[in-house]
């Protein structure tokens, strides 16, 4: 995507990942297992989110996949979902 503006950058991913997760499902919530934790070689398990029973959601700490990372929320109960 080289010679695009910022702009056109956002906008390709934003509309990439609004067709993949916009209207989905959460079918089950979970924090990744040891077993996972070590073969991504991380020090943190985060939470795992899976859509529609068959697609996960796993953040981390950068795009590289360096460790495990936690989510930042807008719910006033959890403000933050930690990485254990």
């Amino acid at each position: 995507m080289e010679n695009y503006s910022k702009e056109k950058v956002e906008k390709y991913w934003t509309d990439l990942i609004s067709k993949h997760l916009v209207g989905k499902t959460i079918t089950s919530v979970e924090y990744i297992g040891d077993h996972e934790m070590k073969d991504n070689m991380w020090c943190k398990k985060p939470i795992a989110i899976c859509l529609d029973g068959k697609h996960w959601l796993i953040p981390m700490s950068d795009d590289e996949g360096n460790d495990g990372g936690s989510i930042q929320t807008t719910i006033s109960e959890l403000h933050t979902i930690p990485v254990i």
